[in-house]
């Protein structure tokens, strides 16, 4: 079920508003460039992550050097080209998630994972902070075998470190990303009041504090 705070925001902006491959792929580095020479390319990775609330994930991943971009989605469900609503929901199967595009020269995929780790709560099951149910569990999608070793290396760390607690967050293999609604991308930079009350009241942070304590990723802006 969706949280009391976040049906609030979303009732608040419906009212005012009334490919993956686990190869790296290049895109222009930029666009300053000189005079007869084309921008060089720039050789980029691609990680999924469900911590709950996409626009959070996003949000965090942002802050982070070397991030390029990031993209709010559904994955790990059965029905093809999900709405929010069908999501949200429950019934689906499908995680919220965010696909994130990074420069592997600036920041590695491990660097990554242990973001991912201090930005979300491990220990609790079907759901972050105070969204419940399956669509808010943590999850890390890997796209290829190397990423899956990654990926099982840095949980077996965090299962020892907080052991005997169980840890819950899965790891899976990547399916089909299916990019989430417009106005759900960059939801924190187009309506930051809305956010950072939605973010408050969830508790997100406080609980992040309490996990890792001074680890935890800061989510101040």
């Amino acid at each position: 079920m969706r949280s009391t705070s976040r049906r609030f925001v979303l009732g608040a902006l419906a009212t005012s508003a009334a490919a993956l491959a686990g190869a790296p792929m290049s895109v222009p580095a930029g666009a300053q460039s000189a005079p007869g020479q084309s921008a060089a390319p720039v050789e980029t990775g691609t990680a999924i992550f469900a911590g709950g609330c996409f626009w959070c994930v996003e949000s965090d991943f942002d802050k982070v050097p070397g991030v390029i971009a990031t993209e709010s989605g559904y994955i790990g469900g059965a029905t093809p080209n999900p709405t929010y609503e069908q999501v949200s929901a429950g019934g689906t199967g499908h995680a919220e998630a965010v696909k994130i595009t990074y420069d592997p020269a600036r920041v590695s995929y491990e660097d990554l994972l242990k973001v991912f780790w201090r930005s979300i709560d491990p220990l609790t099951a079907n759901a972050q902070f105070c969204d419940k149910g399956s669509q808010y569990r943590s999850a890390i999608f890997t796209l290829d075998e190397r990423q899956r070793s990654m990926a099982e290396a840095s949980k077996a760390a965090i299962v020892q470190r907080f052991k005997p607690k169980p840890v819950a967050t899965q790891i899976a293999k990547a399916g089909e990303f299916y990019p989430a609604e417009d106005y759900h991308q960059d939801y924190y930079k187009k309506n930051p009041t809305k956010y950072q009350f939605y973010r408050w009241t969830c508790g997100r942070d406080a609980r992040r504090q309490e996990v890792w304590g001074s680890e935890a990723v800061s989510g101040a802006s």
